[in-house]
């Protein structure tokens, strides 16, 4: 199982975004540096997140890596240009020498539809139509496509193309059955964000998902990626002190906007209990996390949402070291050994 970091690069008072961008490229950095195997920047277009052309992070970050996988998380696809997306990502995979990767979802906020000119009323079919594109883009140089969200496309040439012959492109989902069996019926791996709830109660999706792939006669192997919150420090009385505040901020900020009941210690609790999908504590408990993760869903990819609300940067690189020297080669190893125990 490849584990890897997401980042919303998020902004707080007192954090300029010229900081903050120079502190996004130290942990990518820092990242590559410890052999993780994928970094990935979400899109937003509000004042509390830095990015919001993932595209252009990622090219900064490609210069100043090496070996880690690039990828956005996500790319709201639903009010983008599928051209332009792939376009980016292409020429983002020239600069990386193969690196990118496409995490394409609707989004969880909703600021970017009337930024661009979207209608809300038109969210599943947005994304489905791009989606379309996007594909018949990354599987053809020549484009002949119509649909009903933007101009009609006839022999068109969409350039430059990656250097990978098939750029990778994940669909990501945050629990919506229709949208696991879209992944599945275009032969796409698939992203599952987990941030609420008991985590066992997301397997009937991943089950879906593969049975799906299966059914839709896809070719190769079906792929899973498992997203969810995390915070590491030496102890978790440590990581409590550097996390837990900044987190129930963002999501009691959240909150307020949607319509949710306040979150506070309890909750919080419940989430990081080995129930929750919140892998928060020392090394050692992180990684019994991550693991239990493994043990659910089986997955490709696990992917450690670190660095949510006003953590310092200091926190956060040593969050990151901690993933890569210590929890990395225990989830390693016992995802190892668990793979090697015959199945009765």
């Amino acid at each position: 199982m490849d584990l890897g970091l997401v980042t919303f690069a998020d902004l707080h008072p007192g954090l300029s975004p010229a900081e903050r961008m120079r502190d996004l490229l130290e942990e990518a950095r820092l990242a590559d540096d410890l052999g993780l195997k994928v970094f990935a920047v979400g899109e937003h277009h509000r004042p509390d997140y830095l990015v919001s052309s993932p595209t252009t992070a990622l090219a900064a970050i490609a210069a100043v890596t090496k070996q880690i996988r690039l990828s956005s998380a996500v790319t709201v696809l639903s009010s983008d240009d599928p051209v332009r997306v792939f376009e980016q990502f292409a020429h983002l995979d020239l600069i990386s020498a193969g690196r990118a990767e496409i995490m394409a979802g609707r989004g969880s906020f909703i600021e970017s539809f009337p930024l661009f000119g979207y209608d809300l009323n038109d969210y599943d079919e947005l994304f489905t139509e791009k989606l379309d594109l996007l594909l018949t883009i990354r599987d053809n140089e020549r484009v002949t496509w119509q649909g009903r969200h933007r101009a009609p496309l006839k022999d068109a040439v969409v350039w430059p193309r990656p250097v990978q012959d098939q750029l990778p492109i994940w669909v990501a989902v945050g629990g919506s059955p229709e949208s696991v069996v879209r992944a599945a019926s275009r032969g796409l791996p698939l992203a599952l964000a987990i941030i609420g709830g008991q985590t066992a109660r997301f397997k009937p999706f991943v089950d879906l998902y593969r049975h799906a792939w299966i059914e839709t006669g896809q070719v190769g192997e079906p792929r899973v990626a498992i997203n969810t919150h995390a915070f590491i420090a030496d102890s978790r009385q440590q990581a409590d002190a550097a996390f837990s505040a900044p987190y129930l901020d963002v999501m009691n900020r959240i909150g307020r906007e949607r319509g949710w009941p306040p979150s506070g210690h309890s909750e919080l609790e419940a989430l990081a209990a080995p129930t929750g999908p919140l892998a928060l504590g020392s090394p050692d408990e992180v990684a019994e996390k991550i693991v239990s993760f493994h043990e659910t869903f089986q997955p490709e990819r696990y992917l450690a949402h670190i660095g949510i609300g006003a953590v310092s940067h200091a926190d956060v690189m040593r969050s990151i070291e901690l993933f890569g020297t210590q929890v990395a080669p225990i989830v390693e190893s016992e995802t190892r050994l668990a793979a090697e125990v015959p199945q009765t």
